[in-house]
């Protein structure tokens, strides 16, 4: 029975490491989007002449191209977050379920 609830104790905490990391997932993802957001704000505001970062050089850009360009990321972002959080959903409950177990067990 002991080396029942040691593997219990080891799979609450890897299900815990997992829901940590998917957080940290989708922190960094937030933190992306928030970016993007703020860079379409300022090319919306923008009347001067616009440019993009590649590699270490900035490049004159079209301002329309900028923005379909920055939209198709930020599309692709929001369906990585909804991902990343069905995923939070599950592991939440896996969590929950397995914390019950190992508490019903140490009883």
């Amino acid at each position: 029975m002991p080396k029942d609830r040691e593997r219990e104790k080891e799979e609450l905490q890897i299900l815990g490491q997992s829901l940590q990391n998917n957080l940290m997932q989708k922190q960094a993802f937030q933190s992306q989007l928030i970016e993007i957001e703020n860079a379409l704000r300022e090319l919306e505001a923008s009347k001067d002449d616009c440019y993009k970062i590649v590699g270490n050089i900035m490049i004159k850009s079209d301002k329309s191209t900028l923005i379909k360009d920055l939209n198709a990321k930020k599309e692709v972002l929001e369906l990585r977050i909804k991902t990343v959080e069905k995923q939070e959903d599950k592991l939440k409950e896996k969590f929950q379920e397995k914390q019950k177990e190992v508490i019903k067990d140490l009883k």
